[in-house]
């Protein structure tokens, strides 16, 4: 019984197929929580999979669900002693749409492909293949030691694609169920594909619209053009009063005052970019910071479409109404209660306040972020280290959003994300792909986490 032996058995988890057949059967349930239609499979993925599976595991698990959200939830718990310390696992088996003809590997996104050092299908990251590894790291704890040497509790839901809409409701009435010492999770992608990583949160996203609409219709172009206001250009100028041609945010309230130095302190050793992803661009963006600074310590504000007219099809007119869809992607210090607002007042003061700020029917993640000091972010990174020889990347959190607040602030959970994806993998996109050489070291890195946290000796406090 050891460290190396569980660590060895999930190693062959993945070496003897079990861990693709595992993979390949999950895939093929269209668990699209966008399409109305797929309400029947959302329910499956967890009576017929994961359900099993925590059975097979000693959990005792139950499915709630809550009238806001799109699919049940699972909510499940193996309890060895209540002396030891308690850990709260989380995934997501919803997945975004399947964008079926768009695919170019295997034969769609609900057939798993295996090609080369990639399994190709929807899910595979996003969120299932990550979920299905730390389940299976903590089976082979299990079968090596006999016990998990801690509490175990896990919630799958199957809307956070959608937002993850009544999450925070079940955490709430929940919340006794689902307490515990931490939550180590697994979603997102690691810093690089070679390094392992670990981040604290997430940042905050809001999403809101703005619309211009000065009068009822297009009007010709040549009988009006200098007679009536373009709202399409107009529209232009509120954008561009809000975030300049280099990227920069001009407005206050939605940047933090400050970055820092312990956020600032953990990204030196974390290098964004590299060759899994497009080119960074070292001009765009806050001005002072470092690439990783700007995408995981600071906010950034992107136009996620603009409308005018009409686009496929161009006519001689001035178009009637102008809309654009915005994203506040924003760090702990941002207050998103007021980001509606503070956009208002500042096309306000640009003498634009016939433009209409709207918030989007989008839920709201809140931006959360762990304390970089915490004793068990050391722990984590020390024991990954120990499997894996290699110095994970510590992100203070994600540059992308999750519902990390349901955990950091409903349970007050200590929340340590261990991603087992990287940034080029596809997600949300056609041809979705697990590396594997990312499943088998987060297979590893999982097993060493479970075992030592079964680990009296080594694992700090949880009074």
């Amino acid at each position: 019984m050891s460290r190396e032996t569980a660590i060895a058995r999930a190693s062959a988890h993945f070496d003897d197929g079990d861990f693709a057949r595992t993979l390949s059967r999950r895939v093929a349930m269209p668990t699209e929580s966008q399409n109305p239609e797929r309400g029947e499979d959302l329910s499956r993925y967890l009576t017929e999979e994961i359900g099993p599976e925590l059975d097979a595991l000693g959990f005792t698990c139950r499915i709630v669900e809550h009238p806001r959200a799109k699919g049940p939830f699972l909510l499940a718990e193996r309890v060895e002693d209540d002396a030891l310390p308690t850990v709260l696992g989380y995934g997501h088996g919803d997945v975004i749409r399947g964008l079926d003809e768009r695919w170019t590997k295997g034969e769609g996104p609900w057939r798993m492909a295996d090609e080369g050092d990639r399994f190709y299908g929807r899910g595979v990251v996003d969120n299932k293949g990550q979920h299905a590894i730390n389940l299976a790291g903590m089976r082979a704890v299990l079968e090596t030691r006999g016990h998990l040497g801690f509490n175990a509790k896990y919630l799958i839901e199957m809307g956070e694609e959608c937002g993850s809409p009544g999450l925070r409701e079940i955490c709430q009435e929940n919340a006794e169920a689902l307490s515990a010492d931490l939550l180590i999770a697994s979603d997102g992608p690691r810093l690089t594909l070679e390094r392992p990583t670990v981040f604290l949160g997430s940042r905050g996203g809001v999403t809101f619209d703005l619309t211009l609409e000065p009068r009822e219709g297009a009007h010709h172009s040549g009988n009006w053009g200098g007679l009536l206001s373009n709202p399409a250009i107009r529209l232009s100028h509120a954008i561009a009063s809000l975030v300049g041609p280099t990227g920069q945010i001009r407005v206050p309230g939605l940047v933090p005052t400050h970055l820092p130095e312990p956020v600032r302190e953990a990204l030196r050793d974390c290098e964004v970019g590299g060759a899994d992803g497009p080119e960074v661009e070292p001009w765009w963006g806050e001005p002072g910071l470092s690439p990783s600074e700007r995408v995981f310590g600071w906010c950034s504000l992107e136009v996620l479409a603009f409308e005018a007219g009409t686009p496929a099809t161009p006519v001689n007119a001035i178009p009637g109404r102008a809309w654009a869809r915005m994203q506040l992607r924003f760090v702990v210090g941002v207050d998103h209660e007021r980001v509606i607002e503070a956009v208002g007042e500042h096309l306000a003061r640009q003498g634009l306040a016939d433009v209409e700020v709207s918030a989007s029917r989008d839920e709201i993640f809140k931006a959360t972020r762990l304390d970089p000091a915490d004793p068990w972010v050391g722990w984590a990174l020390h024991s990954i280290e120990a499997t894996t020889g290699k110095r994970p990347a510590l992100l203070p959190n994600l540059g992308g959003s999750l519902p990390n607040d349901a955990f950091s602030e409903i349970l007050g959970l200590r929340t340590i994300w261990v991603p087992h994806s990287y940034p080029g993998c596809s997600q949300h996109a056609p041809d979705e792909h697990l590396p594997k050489s990312i499943a088998r070291e987060g297979l590893q890195i999982m097993a060493g986490l479970y075992w030592d946290l079964g680990d009296a000796a080594g694992r700090p406090s949880h009074d």
